[in-house]
């Protein structure tokens, strides 16, 4: 399976470009079977010369949805496909840079028909899309915008299959799919697993524990274990005797448990969770005119931090997400260093904090409302998520901003006495990563219960 695209940016230096625009037709080799065409917010101002190219401006995006409003469905849309693309590493590593920037891992195969154009159709006088495609006959409309540019690339891409006569793109493609000679061992062990959230425990014939992982669905999450030809794959699957594993009901405890296992049992594969798991945090100050401002830093364990995050990238998304959301000024939250009016206030989308046209009084009361929502220093609480069970729910206990552990209870138990919940917790440490994981899971899901006490 192919996801076809092209994307449209505002220009600028690597790593600073936004997508203005973006079309991805899914591609089974015969015809496309799902298309997603859309217009996207860059918050961050076109280039001139950009405007010129493909007639896009900033008042035709001032409504369109930003990145991470169509992330899932960019996310959907290539699952289980490799990208194709004319120039695939610029389109790719747009796209890297934009989940980046959200704190995702977007990981996918690629192919350049820029690249397959020259090795299946040499000595053609110009490789770049337009030329190309006259050249060969492919009607292509709407040059410089992306769906024009990515229908183009799909009849580009149906052509380079034709002539591709010892099937070397299909041989590459089916390289990429998970394969399904396990041997009896591998297929029983996968067979006697849940599709359920939990930690899961590899163990070698002695017992011992060599890996430990969590997933949405260990099921799932095994088979590929079991099926990738990685180095670290291969030796596992030689290694691993059984598989055990523990539900927990939702991400955010199974995220806590294999944080505290990994740390005590320090296995054999964990390499990257023995370290600390987040390098950047949220921190807050006063400008000498009273204006409370966030500003993202390096963390370093001993700030009392308001959030932390996995990268700065991650930071920074979270910047321009609660800049939206609480209407803050660009300037107070470290988005926008140029000297007078931040970009929003030019476009009537900041009260004027950076201008003095707000006072900081009234802009410090929704500056205010983020510390409360994302900081959980000195509070007492209960977060109440999805149990096991249908009929049961977790409690994660905190007390006076220390993490203090995790526990069920029924649906018919009420939750009005937290000295009686206390006795339900199973303790937990309470360390740098367990804290990072829960302020993480608190930013990303809304649906929470939190119980203040």
């Amino acid at each position: 399976m192919y996801a076809i695209l092209d994307i449209e940016t505002t220009g600028g230096k690597y790593n600073e470009e936004g997508i203005t625009e973006i079309a991805i037709y899914r591609f089974n080799g015969h015809e496309v079977i799902d298309q997603f065409i859309s217009l996207v917010n860059p918050e961050r101002p076109i280039q001139q010369f950009v405007v010129g190219l493909t007639g896009i401006n900033n008042d035709m995006l001032r409504n369109a949805p930003k990145f991470y409003e169509v992330a899932k469905r960019i996310v959907e849309i290539t699952q289980d496909c490799v990208i194709v693309a004319h120039n695939a590493k610029f389109d790719y590593r747009i796209l890297s840079t934009e989940f980046n920037r959200l704190g995702y891992p977007f990981e996918r195969k690629t192919l350049c028909t820029v690249e397959l154009s020259k090795k299946l159709i040499p000595d053609m006088p110009s490789y770049s899309l337009g030329k190309l495609v006259r050249s060969l006959g492919i009607p292509i409309s709407d040059r410089h915008r992306a769906n024009g540019d990515a229908l183009a690339t799909v009849k580009l891409f149906k052509l380079l299959l034709s002539k591709d006569t010892d099937k070397e793109i299909i041989k590459a493609t089916v390289r990429t799919t998970p394969k399904n000679n396990m041997d009896a061992k591998l297929i029983r062990i996968i067979e006697e697993l849940p599709s359920i959230t939990g930690v899961y425990y590899m163990h070698d014939e002695h017992g011992d524990i060599f890996y430990i992982g969590k997933s949405k669905n260990i099921k799932k999450r095994i088979t590929q274990h079991f099926t990738n030809d990685n180095h670290k794959s291969k030796e596992m699957q030689k290694l691993v005797h059984a598989v055990t594993f523990e539900a927990t009901g939702n991400e955010l405890i199974a995220l806590l448990k294999e944080n505290e296992e990994i740390k005590r049992n320090k296995p054999q594969f964990n390499r990257a969770l023995k370290k600390t798991i987040f390098s950047h945090s949220l921190h807050h100050s006063f400008t000498d005119d009273g204006y409370l401002k966030f500003n993202i830093a390096k963390a370093n364990g001993r700030d009392n931090a308001i959030t932390t995050f996995s990268s700065y990238l991650s930071g920074k998304s979270f910047l321009e997400r609660i800049t939206e959301e609480y209407n803050l000024c660009q300037k107070y939250t470290s988005l926008d260093k140029s000297t007078g009016s931040c970009f929003n206030h030019s476009i009537k989308e900041c009260e004027g904090a950076c201008m003095g046209e707000e006072s900081a009084e009234e802009y410090n009361k929704r500056a205010q409302q983020v510390i409360e929502r994302y900081s959980y220093h000195n509070k007492n609480m209960l977060l109440i998520d999805r149990g096991r069970e249908v009929d049961e729910k977790s409690a994660l206990l905190i007390e006076e901003g220390t993490f203090k552990g995790i526990g069920y209870f029924n649906l018919n138990y009420q939750v009005n006495n937290p000295q009686i919940m206390k006795t339900l917790i199973t303790p937990m440490e309470e360390n740098r990563d367990a804290k990072h994981i829960i302020q993480g899971y608190l930013r990303r899901n809304n649906r929470i219960k939190i119980i203040e006490f």
